[in-house]
């Protein structure tokens, strides 16, 4: 009984006036911390980086207050310069918030380079799809004489020969020399048909 008085005296309702305005001011500086710590309702379009280089990329964030981190590429893209930004993460004309990190992948300085398969010995049918699946070119088809016709001979490179293992770029032109299914064959039997007519 003493306790329900209790809660009705002017001590307990100054407290819990005092309590209650406490907890309102603290509430309030909780969110006025978190709004400003969150940067909440700020938002800032991402520009466009393709084709920019490092230099200009940073200038550019920093302007902005966003920053940057560059991602490893293997791609290469002859239509951006050497360097340039290809790719970015998040996207032109999206928002972010303020010291947002933007990911961005830069062009190579050129194709990578690539080895030359095995493909000395196997057909022709077999080796162009196998040359041109890793990225090469396929330029002049010439002939030798040989026996076994369509068989890939040798491999050249701006009129160079070039070996299985040796390492070329992307996109380069392979030319091919192969049999042409006669070689020692036909002389062969054009020399044995001979022999035979002198011992006739």
């Amino acid at each position: 009984m003493n306790f329900i008085k209790f809660l009705f005296t002017k001590t307990f309702l100054r407290q819990l006036l005092f309590a209650i305005i406490a907890l309102v001011v603290i509430s309030f500086f909780i969110l006025m911390w978190l709004k400003n710590s969150t940067n909440h309702e700020q938002k800032i379009r991402v520009p466009s980086l393709a084709k920019m280089l490092l230099e200009d990329v940073d200038d550019k964030l920093s302007d902005l207050e966003l920053r940057f981190e560059i991602l490893d590429s293997s791609n290469y893209n002859p239509d951006y310069p050497k360097y340039s930004v290809i790719e970015q993460i998040p996207k032109a004309g999206e928002y972010v918030k303020e010291n947002r990190k933007i990911y961005i992948t830069l062009n190579r300085s050129g194709y990578s380079f690539l080895k030359i398969p095995e493909v000395v010995g196997k057909t022709r049918r077999q080796a162009e799809p196998t040359l041109i699946a890793m990225g090469f070119k396929i330029g002049k088809i010439t002939y030798r004489p040989y026996i076994a016709e369509d068989e890939v001979l040798e491999l050249k490179h701006k009129g160079n020969k070039i070996a299985p293992g040796d390492e070329l770029q992307k996109t380069e032109v392979i030319d091919l020399v192969l049999g042409d299914g006669s070689g020692n064959l036909r002389r062969d039997v054009k020399a044995a048909k001979t022999n035979e007519q002198k011992k006739q």
